[in-house]
């Protein structure tokens, strides 16, 4: 049984009828503030799944199935007729050796995976920082829609909409329509460090499903951060650490900045996906002020230990 009664995709189509239509500048208010055990899927596990590949030659599409398959398959989250948007971090125009950007090759197998599942449609949405055509070309994503089908969302005005975030900091900010739009969503984050806010994971990859000045976000950022993971919380969150960025990030540059660590980390709650992925860096998920803020204010937990856990290694 779903957790709510409509869709996400249903109900705007509902507030722009009895709207009759919005402006741009218009203020939308999203009407499903849930916390995360009535938002993220159509069950809430409470799990969290680490996958290792031993070896560099563990096939990264693999390790992404046997993650999805220790939760009893993507079929729970995904089901027949959804549309699902996936949100990786392509932010920047960089080759996927570098780790500044979601492994092509995950992105390809969770497409795959949700296509099996009996998805409608699929969808790859990122506002990115470079020129959207590069970082499609560049770091594989264009590739990857054009062998599996799944759509290429390109972000422009017309795709943003002002909502009402109700966060702590955030009020009123420009939505990248899609991603509330969709029936189900799966964030795909890289994991790397950040200059600002000490590391880049799930919660802040949500900067880039947002438009407006979006310098303005890095102010107060870990506010930040959380506001959108409270108003964004998702179905699922895939923390991509087959390569991760350990220097100079969150854009990098240079083979020397990063780290093959093959691992995957598969969680229904968000807070813990971070507090996970924190340890790949020597972190305690208290050190990083979104986490800590995160768990705070109920988005889920970084006692991630507290919930089911598995490990998959290949």
């Amino acid at each position: 049984m779903n957790c709510y009664p409509i869709t996400r995709r249903e109900s705007i189509k509902k507030l722009l009828k009895i709207s009759g239509g919005f402006a741009l500048t218009g203020v939308m208010t999203w009407p499903f503030q849930k916390p995360l055990s009535a938002r993220a899927g159509s069950i809430n596990q409470n799990f969290i799944i680490e996958g290792i590949g031993q070896s560099k030659e563990s096939s990264v599409k693999t390790l992404t199935r046997k993650v999805f398959e220790a939760t009893g398959g993507i079929q729970q989250f995904i089901s027949k007729q959804d549309v699902v948007v996936i949100k990786p971090n392509i932010s920047w125009a960089r080759s996927p050796h570098l780790a500044a950007t979601t492994n092509p090759e995950v992105l390809e197998a969770v497409i795959e995976l949700c296509q099996e599942a009996g998805a409608k449609k699929v969808r790859i949405a990122d506002n990115t920082i470079h020129d959207v055509r590069r970082c499609f070309a560049v770091t594989g994503a264009g590739m990857v829609a054009k062998k599996t089908g799944a759509d290429l969302v390109y972000p422009r005005s017309s795709l943003m909409r002002n909502m009402k975030l109700q966060g702590h900091r955030l009020d009123v900010w420009p939505v990248f329509v899609p991603l509330v739009e969709a029936d189900k969503v799966i964030n795909l984050p890289v994991a790397k460090v950040h200059s600002l806010s000490g590391l880049t994971l799930g919660m802040k990859n949500w900067i880039g499903a947002v438009g407006g000045r979006r310098s303005a976000l890095h102010q107060d950022i870990h506010l930040t951060i959380v506001d959108l993971a409270q108003f964004f919380n998702p179905t699922l969150t895939l923390i991509d650490a087959t390569r991760i960025m350990i220097a100079n990030g969150p854009s990098g540059g240079s083979s020397s900045d990063v780290a093959v660590l093959n691992r995957l980390i598969l969680s229904d709650d968000p807070v813990a996906a971070d507090a996970k992925a924190a340890g790949l860096f020597d972190f305690r998920p208290q050190d990083i002020g979104f986490i800590r803020l995160g768990h705070k204010w109920g988005i889920g937990t970084y006692e991630f230990q507290k919930l089911r856990q598995h490990k998959v290694i290949i």
